[in-house]
């Protein structure tokens, strides 16, 4: 896969290392050189975490299992972020190509940005994947190993939680064309499917019941289905102490396949395409 890497051989050599993780020297030369091939290659988008395949996620644990041998290596060290003094594992990354790029945004080495992607001030954590024509806005916080796809819309303070561990374990996945509205939460392997509009202020998890408002029917948990809008709501549980509600997706909108709701809109304007190669 270019820069002289076998992926197949670094696979075997971090997979058998992270079998042997509590009796070989994680320090070792060896060891620290593999691990930070693997951060390498998703620094630039050579592998990543987890992709679609034939619909499904498909979960790559060797590379989640290098994000974790990482941190057993690392050791937090000072760096300077603007005026900010820092100690962190995990260093900045040192270069973005194509990528527009505000003041304020926080993207650490082993997340991947494709050409095309505009990140404003932000968050965003290693091991994860922002797709080409994706507008991260202000004060987004993209969790490690997070996937998301192309022309998507991640309103302002959106959060889309990180899932290193266990390696096997699905990441939060937002698929093409999606708009997530603002202060959203996305956590614990949830997936948006293509084309959705999520409604400001949902709160979505692998637990979180997805509902059609028509029918009253139960779609699935933890995802929204493609090409539909999805709000915040809530249902009567009783329990012992009473009746409570408990959130709740409810779909009030199925789309046509390649129909943007008025709010999904993207803008090209803030769109425009940097110089091909930014040092940061």
């Amino acid at each position: 896969m270019g820069n002289g890497v076998d992926v197949t051989s670094l696979q075997s050599e971090l997979e058998d290392l992270w079998k042997r993780r509590d009796e070989v020297p994680l320090q070792s030369a060896e060891a620290v050189a593999a691990v930070d091939a693997a951060i390498g290659l998703l620094d630039t988008g050579r592998v990543r975490v987890a992709e679609l395949l034939d619909g499904e996620v498909v979960v790559h644990e060797w590379l989640k299992n290098a994000i974790l041998l990482l941190y057993k290596q690392a050791s937090p060290q000072p760096s300077q972020f603007g005026p900010f003094r820092c100690a962190d594992k995990i260093p900045l990354k040192s270069a973005i190509d194509g990528v527009q790029v505000s003041p304020g945004a926080v993207i650490r080495r082993g997340s991947y940005q494709e050409p095309g992607a505009v990140v404003m001030p932000s968050h965003i954590g290693i091991g994860s994947y922002v797709g080409e024509g994706t507008l991260v806005d202000s004060w987004v916080g993209i969790g490690s190993c997070a996937q998301i796809g192309r022309n998507v819309h991640l309103s302002g303070g959106v959060g889309l939680g990180g899932m290193i561990e266990p390696p096997m374990a699905r990441p939060v996945v937002i698929e093409d064309d999606a708009f997530i509205g603002a202060r959203s939460m996305v956590y614990s392997g949830a997936r948006v499917g293509e084309g959705a509009l999520l409604g400001a202020g949902a709160l979505l998890t692998d637990t979180i019941p997805v509902i059609d408002a028509a029918t009253g029917e139960e779609l699935s948990r933890g995802e929204v289905p493609p090409w539909t809008v999805a709000v915040p709501a809530s249902r009567p549980r009783e329990f012992a102490g009473g009746t409570f509600g408990l959130p709740c997706l409810l779909v009030i909108k199925h789309l046509k396949k390649g129909e943007r709701h008025d709010k999904a809109k993207l803008n090209d304007a803030v769109r425009t395409q940097p110089p091909a190669t930014l040092s940061l």
